[in-house]
């Protein structure tokens, strides 16, 4: 794409983080209004306006073209994934939520490894193919989103059945017609915003890896697409279990301990492709980021839960997403604008493997009690 109209690494990056801001500006939202009209809905709507703007993101033919509809895709995007990634805290008691959530982040791996499979022969296949490549992705979402309809449910009473596990915070009482005062109860809660630090440090950090992994292996390296996309592909298919390994960490081990390892792990990850610059290791480096990248979501999805129980918990996972989406506007930008002034990955990725160190330190803060009353 940034050969097909002539982006430079700043607007690539840029292009990336106007996907962010769309996010980051629908991410509150989305999980205050799964919590007012349920989930199902808001997450149909949200996957049917990021199919439409992945396809038309295809069609782009200039930097502002392609920025805006990355913005709407954002958008979509955060609106969908809070509501979903929150549902386990409704589900499942607290024993249990991290490894819950982490199942649900396993849809997360199998996207990532078949794009790693499907997208880069489209690419490589033509000078245009990264068009049809956009195309392919907003045709697969918008199915996707009536299967998503179809069968999801917003609650455990149609189902028929309860909580797994004891049931918590079952005397607090909240209006759902006062979205003002909740936020008002989820702001005053300190343990929300040790978790939004943290979160913040895991935005800026990891999105850099993922922006330009493959653009490092294909224009600093130079490997084909095809084997970058092998590479990729690898990273995909072991970030399908990463929630589960890493959320059951949490559960045994507890989320700051959880949060504390994790980020260090994807600091390790990032250091490695940049130090030793051949295929073993790039591997390597590939995954271990691909069974370490669902672990912060999933850990905080599940510590959100903990902190203000599961009726509360898509707008507290939308507020402390807010830190991750400021997190994300951030480090593409800077990571790109890195790699223009001194023409390498090396120190776009180094600000990552910072990044994540400090996000690590931070988890140390967050103590897991809470002083919510509802």
């Amino acid at each position: 794409m940034k050969e097909g109209i002539g982006l430079t690494y700043t607007e690539s990056g840029l292009i990336g983080t106007g996907n962010f801001i769309g996010y980051l500006f629908l991410c509150f939202l989305g999980g205050s209004l799964a919590v007012r009209f349920g989930s199902r809905k808001i997450i149909f709507v949200s996957l049917i306006v990021m199919g439409l703007s992945l396809f038309a993101t295809g069609l782009s033919n200039s930097f502002i073209t392609a920025f805006l509809m990355r913005l709407i895709t954002g958008m979509g995007n955060g609106s969908a994934y809070i509501p979903m990634l929150a549902l386990p805290a409704l589900w499942f008691s607290k024993n249990k939520r991290g490894l819950a959530t982490g199942i649900i982040t396993m849809g997360t791996g199998i996207g990532l490894f078949l794009n790693g499979v499907l997208l880069p022969p489209i690419i490589g296949k033509a000078s245009d193919g990264w068009r049809y490549a956009w195309f392919t992705l907003g045709v697969i979402l918008i199915v996707t989103s009536f299967f998503c309809y179809a069968l999801l449910r917003d609650n455990l009473k149609e189902m028929n059945t309860t909580m797994y596990g004891e049931e918590e915070f079952e005397k607090r009482i909240f209006n759902i017609d006062k979205p003002l005062a909740t936020w008002i109860v989820l702001i005053k809660e300190i343990e929300l915003w040790k978790l939004g630090l943290v979160y913040f440090m895991y935005g800026i950090s990891y999105i850099v890896f993922l922006t330009f992994f493959v653009a490092y292996l294909t224009g600093e390296i130079g490997y084909t697409y095809k084997n970058a996309g092998k590479i990729f592909a690898t990273f995909g298919l072991c970030s399908i279990i990463s929630g589960v390994i890493w959320g059951w960490i949490s559960d045994i081990f507890g989320r700051n301990i959880g949060l504390f390892f994790a980020s260090f792990v994807l600091a390790c990850s990032y250091v490695l492709s940049i130090l030793w610059k051949n295929t073993l290791v790039l591997y390597a480096s590939a995954i271990i980021f691909g069974l370490t990248i669902s672990s912060i979501p999933t850990i905080m999805a599940a510590a959100a839960g903990d902190v203000t129980g599961g009726k509360l918990a898509p707008a507290a996972l939308g507020f402390i997403t807010l830190f991750f989406g400021i997190g994300q506007c951030i480090g593409p930008g800077i990571a790109g604008w890195l790699k223009d002034i001194t023409g390498s990955f090396m120190w776009s990725f180094g600000f990552s493997s910072v990044a994540s160190c400090l996000g690590g330190l931070c988890s140390i803060l967050f103590k897991g009690s809470s002083s919510f009353k509802g």
